[in-house]
């Protein structure tokens, strides 16, 4: 490039810098679909819920999209009355080998206003579930997702998986907010604490997602799930009972989230509180505090940590032994 042709690339560079950027949006939010990450233990309860949440809302007049995100693929089978839904992952595959285009009807399926499909994701020891994810919704990218008219897109995730592609919604801002299934027990509500810290370390490095709530699934009535919630800072937005009925007809892939149903009004309580909760900052808790919801002899709180020696180890006194680092002395 010529002397003149730098000094004016120069100067374009110069004017382009001086232009001052957009003012930052201050007006009401304008996008209007809600799209909810769910999180939770696995068998928590979490396909239960938003197969039955997804139902509802598409009852109440809503254009709901239901997206599984677990690699068992197994979100949208009680939707499906126990039939299997193709993946995402397996269909564009075998797509691409057959050198066909993928298209929306080849994974995306309804019933009664609720549309749903699965992102599926690799056979153990076949790949990284996680990895699957993020493949999963590019693909979704590609096949317009961002132009898709849904009232509501709930994604189902696991949340007691630790690798990158499962936090996706969180540390990309994907969501506009994320709700958690427990139960009263230790492990379900560790892993909502821990897609709270999630949230909380995102929140600090800039990311806007919040925490709508909890959802406590199987309640037995014993109320840890309850004082969790109230802890952090988050509501309960439903208590689904633990009930015979609705075990019964969850194992036989029946829908019970319907008007007009026994458990219609329950769950169209739940559509009401997650269309309308606000996403919050949450305060999670430490492992100590988490323990505390509990009574002592169910975590065994008074139990002392006891060091062990290398007498212990190997039977015998520790020997010490010169350490052969040598050590100059300063000038």
């Amino acid at each position: 490039m010529s002397n003149d042709g730098l000094v004016q690339l120069r100067t374009n560079l110069k004017s382009e810098a001086a232009v001052e950027p957009d003012a930052v949006h201050t007006g009401p939010v304008t996008k209007e679909t809600q799209i909810i990450a769910i999180y939770g233990k696995g068998g928590i309860g979490k396909s239960f819920t938003l197969a039955n949440l997804s139902y509802m809302m598409a009852q109440q007049g809503k254009k709901v999209l239901l997206i599984g995100c677990d690699p068992k693929s197994d979100t949208t089978s009680l939707l499906f009355g126990g039939k299997a839904c193709p993946t995402i992952i397996d269909t564009s595959s075998k797509k691409k080998l057959a050198g066909e285009t993928l298209r929306i009807e080849d994974v995306c399926f309804k019933r009664d206003g609720v549309f749903a499909m699965e992102l599926g994701g690799p056979e153990v020891g076949r790949g990284c579930g996680g990895r699957g994810i993020i493949h999963g919704f590019e693909t979704l990218e590609k096949l317009g997702f961002h132009d898709w008219g849904f009232d509501y897109v709930l994604l189902d995730f696991l949340g007691d998986v630790v690798c990158g592609g499962f936090g996706l919604p969180i540390a990309r801002d994907m969501c506009q907010k994320v709700i958690v299934v427990g139960s009263n027990d230790l492990q379900s509500l560790y892993v909502a604490n821990n897609v709270c810290n999630a949230v909380e370390y995102f929140r600090k490095l800039g990311g806007n997602v919040g925490v709508a709530g909890m959802v406590v699934n199987k309640d037995d009535g014993t109320g840890e799930a309850a004082r969790f919630a109230e802890t952090v800072g988050i509501p309960v937005l439903a208590k689904v009972p633990a009930h015979e009925d609705i075990r019964r007809k969850s194992a036989n892939y029946e829908i019970i989230g319907f008007p007009g149903g026994q458990w219609g009004p329950l769950f169209g309580e739940l559509a009401t509180n997650v269309a309308e909760a606000p996403p919050v900052r949450p305060k999670p808790l430490t492992m100590d505090a988490l323990l505390n919801l509990f009574s002592a002899d169910s975590v065994g709180r008074d139990v002392k940590l006891e060091p062990a020696t290398m007498k212990d180890m190997c039977g015998k006194d520790e020997i010490v032994r010169e350490s052969l680092e040598v050590v100059y002395d300063e000038v």
